[in-house]
C-alpha cells in the first residue's frame, strides 16, 4: 500500500514550461535549473514517463534552450500564461491516463503558477520540482511556491521524482537511472 501522493511512472507526466533563451538570461542559477530539468527528462525517457513542453511567444522570447530542446517533443506556442491553454497539453495527459504532472520551468510566479492552478481545476495533480523552477526574483519564486502548495500542489525535487518513479532498487532500469544520478552529482559540484 502506498500513499496517494507517491509518484509512479505509469501515471506521471513531465511538463516543461517556457525554458527559453531570452528568459533564462535573467533567471538566477539558470544553469542549475537547466541541468536539473535535463536530468528529469532523461530519467522520464528511460522510465517511459510522458513529456510535454510549451514556449511562451517564441518570436519574442526565443526558442527553448538547446540542452532541453533536443530532449523535448514539439513545443507548441502559447500566448496565455497557462500551459493548459494549449489544448493538446491536457488532452495528451488525459488520453494517456497521466494524472500526476511534474512541472519544471519558468517563471514560477507567472506561467508555472497559472498552469498549476489550471491543472488543479482540471482534476490533475501538479508536482513542483523546485530545483528545476525559477523566477527573476526570489520573493516571487518563494511566494508562488507557497501559494501553489496551499492550493494543493505537491513540492518535490527532480531526484525525488526519479526514485519515486522507480519504486525500488529492483526496478529494471535502476542501474541506468543510478548512472544519471551519479552524472548529475558531478555536474552540480
Amino acid at each position: 500500500m502506498h500513499h496517494s501522493t507517491l509518484l509512479s511512472a505509469r501515471e506521471s507526466a513531465v511538463l516543461v514550461i517556457d525554458v527559453q533563451e531570452k528568459l533564462m538570461a535573467k533567471i538566477p542559477n539558470a544553469d542549475r535549473l537547466v541541468r536539473n530539468a535535463a536530468f528529469l527528462l532523461d530519467v522520464a525517457k528511460l522510465l517511459e514517463v510522458d513529456i510535454a513542453a510549451t514556449e511562451q511567444y517564441p518570436k519574442g522570447l526565443g526558442p527553448t534552450v538547446e540542452t532541453l530542446a533536443i530532449r523535448l517533443p514539439v513545443r507548441p506556442d502559447k500566448f496565455a500564461f497557462s500551459s493548459c491553454a494549449v489544448p493538446q497539453v491536457l488532452d495528451v495527459f488525459r488520453a494517456a491516463g497521466r494524472t500526476k504532472v511534474v512541472l519544471v520551468g519558468i517563471e514560477t510566479h507567472v506561467c508555472v503558477l497559472h498552469t498549476t492552478l489550471d491543472l488543479l481545476a482540471a482534476g490533475l495533480q501538479p508536482y513542483l520540482a523546485v530545483d528545476a523552477l525559477g523566477s527573476r526574483y526570489a520573493i516571487d519564486h518563494e511566494t508562488a511556491l507557497r501559494r501553489m502548495e496551499k492550493a494543493g500542489a505537491i513540492v518535490t525535487t527532480v531526484e525525488t521524482c526519479a526514485f519515486e518513479w522507480m519504486g525500488g532498487a529492483k526496478h529494471p532500469r535502476f542501474k541506468e537511472v543510478s548512472a544519471l544520478v551519479q552524472e548529475r552529482m558531478k555536474s552540480l559540484e
